[in-house]
């Protein structure tokens, strides 16, 4: 059973966090110092945190319920479909971006490995390895100058490669297929808690994604009793503001061509299940993103336009428009990956901002999706995710099929660390990724 020191570690990590969303925990931080310890103290303390007012002179509004998330979107955006798009055209975009996110994530994942590195290291190891610009999956020489390696190097290197490696990243965008194939736009967290306990291996989930799986699987144990799973996120929860929940974003953004509202929605719905604040809206915000892709003129309309479905008085916008701002300023990718980095640095792996802003850098510079993923792979953090989201956008954008030399070494295999999915062609699941829009389509 959890002990009464992990709970204490686990509210002051909450505490910490929510002082960075505008909350005034000082006082309560310097209560749990001094807190007795025991459970019924920490319990209690716990519970006092989750109404916390704001510091005084906080400017920003960042609700938590979707109806008031929304009435604090920009009132101008599309509520309905945008542009038009064929059901043909929809299938072919939407197995394109899911390619390149699945490339996207195996091409990052043997660089996914503290320290974590910028685009001057991957460039430099690239370069001495005679793979710059970076045309395929590296290879082991490659991690030789790099230094270091992702346990997964074994399956996810040049010449090793036979299957798509399973991860966490494509857990998640197979979940969220899973989610809408059996009840549609309608599913509720209900149904996530049951979908993950029977398919997802505690030791593949991270952050609150691992937290919520482990409240997940207690209540199972006494299933006549209630338990309150709205309350979950927001009681010794860690990290509701990190990428788990963007990760898994991709399925709605597919089911929701030209519809950003609903993608929006969507995401909301799966991000609330363990997230709050920014780690909402950067779902909500790569959700609508993806689904404005499959319409979109321009790249940076792209992320112009899926700023308009997360509040506007929120940290999230204001930091997303200014990198979408520095983006647009720079004069070549280098200068946009120096601009991002150099202004949210302080925002490293898994924390979203800084990862978002390179996404953005990717798709300005981008000639299309082989180019993408290669670029945002080479802006270094969390880079199996973020080649995930990226090709995900891109492919959805371009809607270009990426050269053999990415798909062929996968021999059609897919893997997941899901239970209950035995769906191992990847084609398979290619094609069912191209039909989620029919579970959303008379909304």
């Amino acid at each position: 059973m959890i002990t009464k020191p992990q709970l204490r570690s686990l509210l002051h990590a909450e505490m910490l966090e929510r002082m960075k969303q505008g909350y005034d925990v000082e006082p309560l931080l310097l209560e749990l110092e001094n807190l007795p310890d025991s459970f019924d103290a920490l319990m209690g303390l716990a519970e006092r945190l989750k109404n916390t007012p704001f510091q005084s002179g906080w400017i920003y509004v960042e609700p938590d319920a979707l109806d008031d998330i929304m009435a604090q979107c920009d009132p101008s955006r599309a509520t309905g479909r945008m542009g038009e798009i064929s059901p043909e055209a929809v299938t072919k975009r939407v197995k394109s971006a899911f390619m390149a996110s699945v490339c996207g994530c195996i091409l990052g994942k043997p660089l996914e490995q503290p320290p974590y590195g910028t685009l001057w290291d991957i460039r430099q190891a690239a370069l001495e390895a005679g793979e710059w610009p970076i045309r395929n999956y590296f290879t082991e020489q490659m991690l030789e100058y790099w230094g270091r390696r992702n346990p997964s190097w074994v399956e996810t290197t040049r010449g090793r490669i036979t299957h798509v490696a399973a991860d966490d990243d494509i857990n998640y965008t197979v979940c969220g297929m899973l989610l809408l194939e059996r009840h549609g736009a309608d599913f509720t967290h209900d149904h996530m808690r049951q979908l993950w306990i029977e398919n997802l291996p505690i030791y593949m989930c991270w952050g609150p994604e691992r937290t919520i799986l482990l409240k997940s699987g207690i209540a199972s144990m006494t299933p006549g009793l209630p338990c309150d799973i709205e309350n979950w996120p927001v009681i010794f929860n860690p990290g509701q503001e990190w990428c788990g929940a963007t990760i898994r974003a991709d399925a709605y953004g597919y089911a929701c061509p030209g519809y950003p509202e609903l993608a929006a929605r969507l995401a909301w719905k799966d991000a609330s299940f363990t997230h709050r604040k920014t780690g909402v809206y950067a779902t909500m915000f790569a959700a609508a993103a993806i689904a404005v892709a499959f319409v979109a003129d321009n790249a940076m309309g792209i992320f112009e336009t899926a700023l308009k479905y997360v509040p506007q008085k929120s940290r999230f916008y204001a930091q997303m428009s200014e990198a979408l701002d520095l983006v647009r300023s720079a004069c070549s990718f280098d200068d946009g990956y120096s601009l991002i980095h150099d202004r949210f640095s302080e925002y490293g792996p898994c924390r979203i901002i800084q990862e978002m802003g390179t996404v953005m850098n990717s798709l300005r510079f981008a000639e299309d999706s082989e180019s993408c993923i290669a670029l945002q792979v080479a802006q270094g953090n969390d880079t199996d995710s973020f080649g995930c989201t990226c090709g995900s956008i891109s492919g959805a954008f371009f809607g270009d099929v990426l050269p053999e030399r990415w798909t062929a070494p996968f021999g059609d295999r897919i893997y997941t660390n899901l239970g209950n999915f035995n769906d191992r062609s990847l084609s398979s699941v290619s094609e069912r990724m191209g039909r989620l829009y029919t579970f959303t389509e008379m909304l």
